[in-house]
């Protein structure tokens, strides 16, 4: 009779459960159409309207009314730029992995020469250990390396000799740890908590440009692989995004 009890017990948590998770993706849903038709309509209504007001009276206005104007035009499309990025980061908890053996190495080859040829004029030393693999869904860790080697390359244009490297430590019994590393602007590891939070952001706008959205979005790809990631770094010393996948083909929920 006991047994019984304790059985009907645990399966109303998991009644429970299933039931909170569902009205938590509920939300997630609403908030997801919120952002893609109720927001976006009234922003590109400003965006609109603001244009427009340039295009047909901008002979009839002084300079100071178009700066107010084309300020309003930026911040609408850097509003619309951050419905985007929080839309993808939704859709990123439900796209399923389609784990295979993926070639590291050769993504950060291809990311790593568009960057270069994008601005041919950096100096920019680049160093990538060859056939680093890992188990995992190739779309996402492109992504994961296209957002890791992107930021590498943006906080280090201020230096005059850059540094970037892809790598991997060396094994050890648990999952392979690889890394991007570079010698940029670096980041006050007092406010690392920071980092893979949506739109939280190290440095303003003016200093380097961004939406606070790309190392979010890795976290959660990576975490769907089962790994982890974390930074270390010190303030214009560098920063160094450590991150671990599988070895062998993990499906999505085992973890």
């Amino acid at each position: 009779m006991e047994n019984v009890q304790v059985y009907n017990e645990l399966e109303q948590r998991v009644r429970d459960r299933t039931a909170e998770l569902e009205a938590a993706n509920q939300e997630l849903e609403a908030f997801a159409y919120t952002l893609s038709h109720d927001l976006r309509s009234p922003l590109a209504a400003i965006d609109g309207h603001s244009t427009l007001l340039l295009n047909e009276y901008g002979s009839k206005i002084d300079e100071q009314a178009k700066l107010y104007f084309s300020r309003m035009c930026l911040a609408a499309e850097r509003m619309n730029n951050q419905i985007e990025h929080m839309l993808s980061l939704h859709q990123l908890s439900r796209v399923e992995i389609q784990p295979q053996k993926v070639n590291l190495s050769n993504i950060a080859q291809e990311i790593l020469a568009h960057l270069k040829a994008s601005e041919p004029n950096r100096q920019v030393e680049t160093t990538i250990q060859e056939e680093l693999t890992a188990y995992g869904d190739p779309v996402l860790l492109r992504v994961v390396l296209e957002n890791l080697l992107s930021n590498a390359w943006k906080y280090t244009s201020q230096r005059q000799k850059a540094q970037i490297e892809f790598g991997a430590m060396p094994k050890s019994n648990s999952s392979p740890t690889f890394y991007v590393r570079d010698n940029g602007a670096g980041f006050n590891m007092t406010y690392a908590q920071k980092l893979f939070r949506p739109f939280q952001r190290m440095h303003s706008q003016t200093e380097f440009s961004g939406t606070g959205v790309g190392l979010a979005s890795v976290q959660r790809i990576i975490q769907k692989h089962g790994g982890n990631i974390w930074a270390e770094a010190a303030v214009d010393r560098g920063a160094s995004f450590y991150f671990t996948l599988p070895e062998e083909p993990v499906q999505e929920g085992r973890r």
